[in-house]
Formats: C-alpha cells, structure tokens, sequence
C-alpha cells in the first residue's frame, strides 16, 4: 500500500519560514519523481516542486528562489524549505509520487495534505 504523509504545516507570518516533509512507504523512493503541489482556497491544485530520480528539480515562478525541494533516499522522505512565504502561499500542501518513476510518467499518488496558512 502507497502511503505518503505529510508533516509540518501550520501558521506563520508573512516573510516566515516552513519546512514540511512527507514520509513515505509502499514503494521504491529512490527510483521515483516525487514533489509537492498545493491547492489555494477557492482556487485549483498546481504544483509547486518537483524532484526526479537524479536530484534535477523543478518550481514554477511563483515560488522559484523562495522554495527548495530535496529528497532523502535513506529516509524514503521528501522536504520542502518555504522561505520568505506571502499570503498568496496560503494553501493545503500535498506530497505526490510517480511511483513508476521519472517526472514524466506524471504523479500518481498524493498524499492527505497539510495547511499552511500566512498571516499579512
């Protein structure tokens, strides 16, 4: 059974710091893309990073050079260092996997989420 669950989130002020992690179990970690997506209120999921099988990541503009993705093997876990967070980064985060491997097989599973919400 896939299980992703995601740790950290909470409430913090504008230009805050946040580091949520997801553990995860149910598959071969080190050989799957994995990363975070979030979903606003009120508005779609989008996502936010992304981690491949050899360390290469991803973000969309909107969080490039705010957020850093990683990934420990060894823990079978995936991070996420929020820095500098806005109130536009309120959301419910979720952990995903491509449990058949590289990014462009696309995310498969997700997790249950964890609300992170920024106070102006």
């Amino acid at each position: 059974l896939v299980q992703l669950l995601e740790f950290g989130g909470g409430s913090v002020q504008a230009r805050g710091s946040l580091t949520l992690s997801c553990e995860t179990s149910g598959f071969t970690f080190s050989r799957s893309c994995v990363g975070w997506y979030r979903r606003p209120p009120g508005k779609d999921r989008e996502g936010v990073a992304h981690i491949d099988t050899d360390g290469s990541t991803s973000y969309p503009s909107s969080v490039q050079g705010r957020f850093t993705v990683s990934r420990d093997n060894a823990k079978n876990t995936l991070y996420l260092q929020m820095n500098d967070l806005k109130p536009e980064d309120t959301a419910m985060y979720y952990c995903a996997a491509a449990t058949r491997g590289k990014c462009y097989y696309g995310m498969d599973t997700f997790g249950k989420g964890t609300l992170v919400t920024i106070s102006s």
